[in-house]
């Protein structure tokens, strides 16, 4: 991944849900003054983002709000029909933004592009989360195979960040 920790987060565009239509926002207005937790992940409805990455994010969003984060984001590069129906499926309500990025512009400007057409999946995003505060990304977790969903996860995320407020 190109983005690395103390950088601002690119200029660049995805879509959200919003009253049933799709509705384009740019991420340097959408994320500023905010503090934020972006998880990326290479599809929904894929086995270890269905099994693992988002429910864990779901599970533990009081944990996450405590620390004062205003919004947990997962963002894939599926459309954002496909991701409103995956959050609706797991029951994410109001607790996760499901953000779209079907044109890879945000996947392929954080350098998060990885190609598993080997797969069927062509060009996917890699697994990462990061904690963006007023755009600048504070801690940044990838993991080095998408297929694992490890030093990403909601709960090491967590105890990460909480040990990081510790030392700061």
């Amino acid at each position: 991944m190109k983005l690395k920790e103390n950088e601002k987060i690119p200029n660049s565009e995805f879509f959200i849900m919003e009253d049933g239509s799709p509705v384009k926002k740019n991420t340097l207005e959408f994320f500023k003054d905010k503090k934020v937790v972006l998880f990326g992940l290479p599809g929904a409805y894929t086995s270890v983002c269905s099994a693992k990455h988002l429910p864990g994010y779901v599970a533990n969003y009081e944990k996450y709000k405590e620390k004062n984060i205003d919004y947990i984001v997962c963002v894939s590069v599926n459309d954002p029909f496909v991701m409103d129906a995956w959050g609706k499926t797991h029951n994410v309500k109001d607790k996760i933004l499901m953000m779209a990025d079907p044109f890879l512009s945000f996947t392929k400007a954080i350098g998060a592009d990885v190609d598993k057409s080997a797969r069927g999946l062509g060009i996917r995003s890699n697994r990462y989360t990061m904690l963006i505060d007023n755009l600048k990304v504070v801690k940044l977790q990838e993991e080095e195979d998408a297929g694992t969903c490890e030093i990403s996860a909601a709960e090491n995320f967590l105890n990460l960040i909480w040990f990081s407020c510790l030392l700061s």
